[in-house]
């Protein structure tokens, strides 16, 4: 039988991961490459910098925005089960989120607004266009910035579990705010998956964590993936770190012993509160690869997987998005997805996303072939590090 990859290939894809940890850009990963059902497995390095446990396939890494594509999950099944559909009105489910206005320009005043044309949708909130999100500018350039900071309704920073609101605050607190753009105008990002999750809790009337055990983790047999890490397992979370500007050094973002996910959070984010684990990052990519399945576990229809991962965006809904999509890339529902090829790891429909803590994962149904990274140190900004580019490009280089 013929493998599906170069081995002369994979060594070098290793080597190149090997001299990113040895050169002190991350403190260590786990790596995943599966093509035509052959998967290889690979971790390097350790917990923490300077330290000596080292990473293991077991690891749980802070997968932060990999969160969203299982929380869009989460609501396609209930679409599936007619609880919820595209096209309702949120209203009766987030009465916070009803009613709302929008600023006349992003630089204008809270209080200088338009009533929205419409209400927000659940279709709007799957594809991250319910007109709020996260303002790519300086700190304080615009007054909503400043209102998203004191009202700490996240979306503004790196995720802190346990300095969050309880979901029926969070909601509260976002609903005084106005919008930045009408419903069904823009893509924007992070706020959504947010909603999303708040929208899953409330219309099956479970938690979200609950929801996403019962009826998605435990089919799949995804035992570490949770919004907290229990005190047993606490001996398999790496440090957490982040490059403070203009140094070299890494610093510390989160700690095992005093974690910010060492305990359950007020508030479960669906757009990036979970830990996880590489073969649980895995299970949930097959199911994906396979049209909703994996082996006899059916999650969703083939129908549900492909409307998610078909782009939804139009020409104006794209306006801002360049510094998260670029050119090559449109949204489906809860994901990304590949619309162009820029680099040799671009390929149309191909789908999935990056995690700013350290994370990416990616799924190739015309490949058969799924990668995924996780690390945990922070991303300097949304354009992905060297090691990421590096891990894809020689991924899909060892594809034979």
């Amino acid at each position: 039988m013929s493998s599906a990859f170069d081995k002369e290939a994979l060594a070098r894809l290793r080597r190149t991961l090997t001299g990113h940890v040895e050169g002190g850009n991350v403190p260590g990963m786990v790596s995943l490459v599966s093509h035509r059902g052959e998967t290889h497995v690979d971790a390097f390095g350790t917990l923490a910098a300077g330290g000596d446990t080292p990473m293991q396939r077991d690891t749980l890494f802070r997968i932060a925005s990999l969160t969203k594509p299982m929380t869009a999950v989460a609501a396609m099944m209930l679409i599936e089960e007619c609880r919820m559909r595209p096209d309702d009105p949120i209203d009766p489910w987030l009465p916070e989120l009803a009613n709302r206005r929008v600023l006349k320009s992003i630089g204008a005043e809270l209080d200088d607004t338009v009533p929205a044309q419409r209400p927000i949708t659940v279709r709007d909130v799957l594809t991250y266009r319910m007109g709020f999100g996260s303002v790519m500018a300086p700190a304080d350039t615009y007054p909503i910035q400043r209102a998203i900071r004191e009202h700490r309704i996240g979306g503004d920073g790196p995720p802190k579990p346990k300095s969050a609101y309880p979901l029926d605050e969070w909601l509260r607190r976002l609903g005084t705010l106005p919008l930045m753009a009408q419903p069904g105008e823009r893509w924007m990002y992070n706020t959504s998956g947010d909603v999303l999750g708040a929208l899953v809790a409330r219309v099956s009337g479970r938690p979200l964590g609950d929801f996403l055990r019962e009826r998605l983790f435990e089919p799949l047999r995804m035992r570490d993936t949770a919004f907290h890490v229990p005190p047993e397992k606490l001996r398999r979370l790496p440090v957490c770190y982040f490059r403070k500007p203009g140094e070299d050094a890494l610093a510390v973002f989160d700690d095992a012993p005093d974690s910010d996910w060492n305990a359950p959070p007020p508030f479960e984010s669906g757009a990036g509160g979970l830990v996880s684990t590489i073969d649980d990052c895995f299970a949930f990519q097959q199911m994906m690869l396979g049209g909703g399945r994996l082996g006899s576990v059916r999650i969703l229809s083939p129908a549900s997987v492909a409307l998610m991962t078909t782009d939804q965006l139009h020409a104006s809904n794209r306006v801002g998005t360049d510094i998260f999509l670029g050119d090559y890339a449109g949204w489906g529902l809860g994901v990304a997805v590949d619309i162009r090829s820029r680099e040799i790891f671009q390929t149309p429909g191909r789908f999935g996303w990056t995690g700013g803590l350290g994370t990416t994962a990616y799924t190739d149904p015309a490949k058969q072939a799924i990668g995924i990274l996780l690390t945990q140190r922070m991303m300097d900004s949304p354009e992905p590090p060297r090691f990421f580019s590096d891990f894809w490009t020689l991924a899909y280089a060892a594809m034979e």
